[in-house]
């Protein structure tokens, strides 16, 4: 079960890096923000798992691993495929024997987010060095919170906020940037159907067995030879020679005793 079945997307967020800050709590009036995301050289991680399928019942799935171990799938979605041989097949088309893979990629890229703020307006009151108010273009005055070490554009130089005067026309610029890693995860799954049964080879030999009706056989015919080996033993022609010679015997005493008797 090569099973395609989706990806999911992972943000980590780490700790905002402040690289030039300007003003430490900007609000959104006369605020200019512009946000850019660049991204790294992604990494990627390759999984691969193999198993054959042993049972299927229902939407549950026996797979046997490559090291032997049975692992059991319960509920399979519907929604769920597997590329074999160029089809998506479900659940209920996998079959004993198949073999499947999973191929489990996860993709890391890092990200930084920049984010800048800037503010332009006339200073209304400072007190440095901490506290700013400024007269924005639409009239209004709004407060700032100046942070530790922050410098001001004041007629094309940087100083801090002790250099503010009322009146004066400054331009405070806040960046900040913020590390981010996305992790994505994509899932493929593909199979292949079992192997045909192997082809003998062509020197073996292939015994065929036929059934085919028994011939009739003609009687054989009656010879005097098979007439005589049926005759019982009592009827033998050799007493009738007996017989004839006793005939001949007696005849022949006959005729000496005749003779005899007339000389």
């Amino acid at each position: 079960m090569k099973q395609t079945i989706g990806s999911a997307t992972t943000l980590v967020v780490l700790p905002a890096l402040f690289v030039f800050c300007a003003l430490a709590a900007v609000a959104n009036g006369q605020v200019q923000t512009t946000t850019n995301t660049t991204s790294a050289e992604p990494t990627h991680d390759v999984t691969v798992e193999r198993g054959e399928v042993v049972h299927v019942s229902g939407n549950d799935l026996v797979v046997k691993m490559e090291d032997g171990s049975l692992r059991d799938f319960h509920n399979i979605p519907e929604s769920a495929k597997v590329t074999v041989d160029g089809r998506e097949l479900g659940i209920h088309d996998l079959k004993p024997g198949m073999k499947l893979q999973r191929t489990l990629t996860t993709t890391t890229t890092p990200q930084t987010i920049t984010t800048v703020q800037k503010v332009t307006g006339k200073v209304f009151h400072v007190s440095p060095p901490t506290t700013l108010i400024l007269t924005l273009e639409d009239g209004t005055n709004q407060s700032f919170t100046i942070p530790k070490g922050q410098t001001f554009n004041i007629d094309g130089q940087e100083l801090d906020a002790f250099h503010l005067k009322k009146g004066m026309r400054v331009t405070a610029t806040k960046v900040v940037e913020e590390p981010m890693t996305v992790v994505q995860h994509k899932q493929e799954l593909t199979g292949s159907m079992p192997p045909p049964p192997p082809v003998p080879a062509a020197d073996t030999p292939i015994l065929i067995a036929v059934i085919a009706p028994m011939p009739k056989l003609a009687p054989a015919p009656v010879t005097q030879a098979a007439t005589a080996e049926q005759l019982p033993k009592t009827g033998s022609s050799l007493p009738l020679v007996g017989l004839v010679g006793i005939l001949c015997l007696l005849c022949g005493l006959v005729a000496k005793i005749t003779r005899s008797a007339l000389s």
